[in-house]
């Protein structure tokens, strides 16, 4: 029992190369992992419970950590998280870190309650301070491959107008 538990180690996959220009093999990526995911989730407790920010960011994290602490194999815990290289969940965690600090800083959920929204409906004139987007009109060269193709395949192009459920 004790030599396989001192020889597991020493007889552990070694990777050699990530494979990715730019990204090194990280020796020692499960250790890295562990303490990434512990300072994110100790991170995220600034950002507001109730917030779908800091839930998605503790669920996710949570699960991963957890995987990395199940798993003593780089290999094994690539293949349970199942999102690319342990060097590339490292940086993604420290992504995920920087984010935490930015969205901290901006603060989006911090919209006051008296803050008042405009909201343009039907056919209100739109606020001058709203961008407009008009769709530029299609070539007339799209509506002859339209047709071309529709009457290579006996079909006769369609808009079918969808029902009113006023009515």
């Amino acid at each position: 029992m004790f030599l396989a538990r001192m020889a597991r180690p020493l007889m552990a996959k070694v990777k050699e190369t990530t494979g990715i220009v730019g990204l090194d093999v990280v020796p020692n990526a499960r250790e890295v992992l562990i303490s990434l995911y512990g300072k994110t989730l100790k991170e995220i407790k600034a950002v507001p419970e109730d917030e779908g920010y800091r839930k998605a960011v503790e669920s996710f994290t949570s699960h991963r950590l957890k995987v990395c602490q199940e798993e003593e194999d780089w290999e094994a815990i690539e293949r349970r998280i199942g999102c690319g290289q342990v060097e590339e969940l490292i940086e993604e965690a420290k992504d995920e870190l920087t984010l935490i600090s930015k969205m901290i800083e901006w603060n989006p959920w911090g919209v006051p309650d008296d803050y008042e929204c405009t909201v343009v409906e039907n056919d209100r004139p739109i606020p001058s301070h709203v961008p407009r987007h008009k769709p530029v009109p299609l070539p007339e060269e799209f509506y002859k491959a339209l047709e071309a193709a529709a009457s290579v395949n006996h079909v006769t192009p369609k808009i079918e107008k969808k029902a009113d459920p006023s009515e």
